[in-house]
């Protein structure tokens, strides 16, 4: 099997060779926040703050898998599910099962040949048209370190589905179970997990290396490690976004932990700004509220990730809570209010939306508070927030921060809307407004 590249990504298999990597402690990140910045990785911050998100059970048919935990489970394409292994309470399973998220159809895939030793614990990766497989623990407990590549996934190919052992070169990871396997473009990063060690008297192991699959040369890699890593563990989660892999949680054999991590490139922004904490073990028996406590006041003590929302937390110096937070930030074309605002103003004199919407800010920008009306209240603020959350998309792209001595305080930015305001606000707001700079208008 040939473990192809994929194209037009940062890295090159050269570059993976040389590149070293940096853990940074993730503080600032709100514990509320972070189950949906992992989940919702892709999404825009708008998205994560805005959206109620809720759970539905799912009712589906066909060839339903037996109930069981600790399997491993994948995305092929955008509309399949591929599962394998597990453990059912009472053996472990080698059954492979394809879900289909639009029908909702179960199909179990016959698997033709050698396969796999039944195992849970492993961790499953989509290599372009292969699901790897990795480790786990098996039938009578032993921790396994074999690697496997299952092909058929892909109707369009037409192949039967088979399973290839694969037997690589190079710095192997030891046997585990419980760790995590991501897709970085090039090459597959693990991290962690839980092995065993000892001759005659057997004892638990657990990592916290870094080792790479690397899918131009196909063989084993150790990931240089610029400083100390987290402490090691398994049954964690790891999310790659962007160039930057987000560790969360996991289990030691005594703790829990829910501390989480950035694990980065040594030229990424994040660590020239910030340095590495020690480790720290933050077991699950502390209460939620300590936690999000500890988190707050390292927030106030260091810079923040380039999460938009934890980073407008950061710079507008205030707490903003979930349940609070501002409605979604439309184009100025979108906003109905606001053009029929500059409609009256201009009174026909200007054909386009472009300048008469040029033409308001312009007026708000030389208003007195007291000639302000009622009804631009509203498109005042939403234009407000939208200014302040272009110009902070600005910074973020050019990595830039506030000027020596500029003090960032936009106190109404978290308002959800003009009900929220009282009288002697809007002088205040509108002086705010007044500061911020005049921005193109996002078509």
């Amino acid at each position: 099997m040939t473990l192809r590249p994929s194209y037009g990504l940062r890295q090159s298999a050269q570059e993976v060779g040389q590149m070293m990597g940096l853990w940074v402690q993730a503080r600032g990140l709100s514990m509320l926040l972070l189950p949906l910045i992992v989940t919702c990785s892709s999404l825009v911050a708008v998205l994560v703050v805005e959206d109620i998100w809720q759970w539905s059970e799912l009712t589906s048919f066909g060839d339903l898998p037996s109930p069981r935990d600790f399997a491993a489970a994948a995305a092929v394409g955008n509309r399949k599910i591929v599962m394998f292994g597990g453990w059912d309470g009472k053996k472990w399973l080698s059954d492979v099962y394809v879900l289909d998220t639009i029908s909702l159809e179960w199909m179990e895939l016959s698997v033709s040949g050698t396969l796999p030793h039944p195992r849970c614990g492993h961790s499953a990766t989509m290599v372009e048209k292969r699901l790897l497989v990795y480790g786990g623990r098996g039938g009578g407990g032993p921790i396994m370190g074999d690697l496997w590549a299952l092909k058929g996934l892909i109707e369009e190919e037409n192949e039967a589905p088979g399973w290839t052992q694969l037997k690589l070169p190079g710095q192997a990871p030891s046997p585990r179970c419980g760790h995590t396997v991501v897709s970085g473009g090039h090459y597959l990063l693990m991290f962690g997990g839980h092995g065993t060690g000892g001759w005659l008297s057997r004892y638990d192991i657990y990592y916290n290396d870094c080792i790479i699959l690397d899918r131009v040369s196909a063989q084993w890699k150790r990931l240089p490690i610029g400083n100390e890593p987290p402490p090691a563990r398994a049954y964690h989660s790891m999310t790659v976004i962007g160039s930057r892999y987000l560790l969360i949680g996991g289990f030691d054999g005594k703790s829990t932990y829910g501390d989480p991590w950035w694990l980065v490139p040594q030229d990424d922004p994040i660590a020239k700004r910030l340095t590495a904490s020690p480790p720290r073990n933050i077991p699950e028996s502390r209460d939620a509220a300590s936690l999000n406590d500890d988190f707050q006041n390292q927030f106030k003590e260091s810079q923040v990730e380039k999460f938009p929302f934890a980073e407008l937390q950061r710079r507008l110096q205030i707490s903003v809570p979930v349940s609070n937070s501002r409605l979604p930030i439309v184009s100025e074309l979108e906003d109905k209010e606001l053009l029929e605002v500059a409609s009256r103003l201009i009174g026909g004199r200007i054909s386009t939306s472009d300048k008469a919407i040029e033409a308001l800010r312009e007026h708000w920008k030389k208003s007195d508070p007291n000639l302000v009306k009622l009804k631009e209240l509203g498109p005042l603020l939403r234009d407000y927030q939208r200014l302040i959350y272009r110009l902070y998309l600005e910074r973020s792209a050019s990595d830039a921060e506030p000027g020596i001595g500029e003090k960032v305080m936009h106190q109404f930015y978290h308002v959800r809307n003009v009900s929220q305001l009282h009288m002697d606000d809007v002088p205040k707001l509108l002086a705010e407004y007044k500061l911020l700079p005049v921005m193109s208008i996002d078509k």
